[in-house]
């Protein structure tokens, strides 16, 4: 892997789906995407995302879900 990308500072970002990634600090946000306010390594928002993204259904999916069960 480059040597600069992986020394880069990230930021975890979510979507309005409830779903993360990560994103290189020096580059504007695609749309739809916001910081969830940690900045990083790679590996350090990697690690963050595997502790709090544990159920990867996109938030829409959950509540159509949840609806169906509860009807």
């Amino acid at each position: 892997m480059n040597s600069e990308l992986q020394q880069a500072t990230f930021m975890v970002v979510v979507n309005d789906e409830g779903q993360y990634s990560i994103w290189p600090k020096v580059k504007e946000l695609p749309l739809g995407w916001k910081s969830n306010g940690m900045q990083g390594s790679k590996d350090e928002c990697l690690a963050l995302i595997a502790t709090v993204w544990t159920d990867m259904r996109p938030r829409s999916l959950k509540e159509a879900m949840n609806q169906h069960f509860t009807s």
